[in-house]
């Protein structure tokens, strides 16, 4: 089973978590623009981090058979700074139009403020001008009022549901979102958010349609095999395999595919893995390692990507 996780901050993760999840079977992660763990304090330091990740980011997760996408935004945390907000906002568009970006996102609310809400409506005018797909941030206090006014806001701004996915979603908001329209996303965090069993009775009660599971693996605690294991719970809890496919595979294709920029061939059909590749001139090996370099008979097949 081929696995995407569409929700993942690969720029905090180490090589040893690309290398594991392409074990597992993900041949495709979508990386959203978030903050770092910090304020930033001026626009250039938001410049570099979205260069980072449609750049760098981008050739280190190919130099191990797993291809990279990624959403622009401006995150709800740092819209709360007003001067930042608006330098970042003249980056957005001219980012949004990169190769590999398959949304406007993350975005929406934190605090719910006035800020917050400003640029969440200025981003969703960008993503309708671009006819881009949405990833929604919903708020960790408050879930349920922020999920709802999240959607009430992208239906006032006329996007249509099928191109917006709700994030972070738990039990409280998975009726809603379903039930509007949306893409339900769910992000499986140890201890937190959305744990493994706790998203394996969610596909039991409502079935797989419009449901995305993904790891949100950041630079805290959390799991980048989160989508793996999720989907081995799954089948093994009599989930049929087809649900799991939609789950984890399949409907995060068909929601982030409305860009034009994701598409099966991308990793069915691409490059062989080459590591001794370099990305303007800096390698991933470190101390004379062997470089790892496939030819076409060593290319995964559907079998390897059974999760045993």
């Amino acid at each position: 089973m081929m696995l995407i996780d569409p929700h993942a901050h690969m720029i905090s993760r180490t090589t040893d978590d690309y290398e594991a999840m392409a074990a597992s079977g993900v041949v495709a992660v979508i990386e959203p623009a978030f903050w770092l763990g910090q304020p930033r304090t001026n626009v250039g330091s938001y410049l570099d981090y979205l260069s980072s990740i449609v750049g760098f980011e981008r050739f280190r997760a190919s130099q191990f058979g797993i291809r990279h996408y990624c959403t622009i935004g401006l995150n709800s945390k740092e819209a709360n700074n007003e001067a930042l907000a608006d330098g970042v906002m003249e980056l957005i568009p001219r980012f949004a139009l990169k190769e590999g970006v398959v949304a406007i996102g993350e975005i929406g609310y934190d605090e719910q403020t006035a800020l917050e809400d400003k640029y969440y409506r200025l981003q969703l005018e960008l993503a309708k001008q671009l006819d881009l797909p949405v990833m929604i941030h919903t708020p960790h206090r408050d879930k349920k009022r922020g999920t709802t006014r999240s959607m009430d806001v992208c239906i006032e701004h006329g996007l249509a549901p099928s191109k917006v996915i709700v994030d972070h979603n738990n039990e409280e908001t998975v009726r809603e979102v379903l039930d509007r329209g949306f893409w339900a996303a769910f992000s499986i965090y140890p201890s937190t958010k959305m744990g493994n069993q706790r998203m394996v009775e969610i596909l039991r009660q409502y079935g797989a349609r419009q449901i995305i599971v993904d790891s949100a693996c950041d630079w805290g605690i959390s799991e980048p095999l989160g989508v793996a294991k999720t989907a081995r719970l799954a089948l093994q809890s009599g989930i049929p395999e087809e649900q799991v496919r939609l789950a984890c595979y399949q409907n995060a294709l068909d929601a982030y595919g409305q860009s034009g920029q994701m598409k099966e061939s991308d990793w069915l059909d691409g490059a062989a893995i080459d590591q001794r590749a370099v990305y303007e001139g800096n390698s991933i090996l470190r101390g004379g390692r062997d470089p790892r370099v496939e030819t076409p008979k060593d290319r995964r097949t559907m079998d390897d990507l059974i999760i045993k």
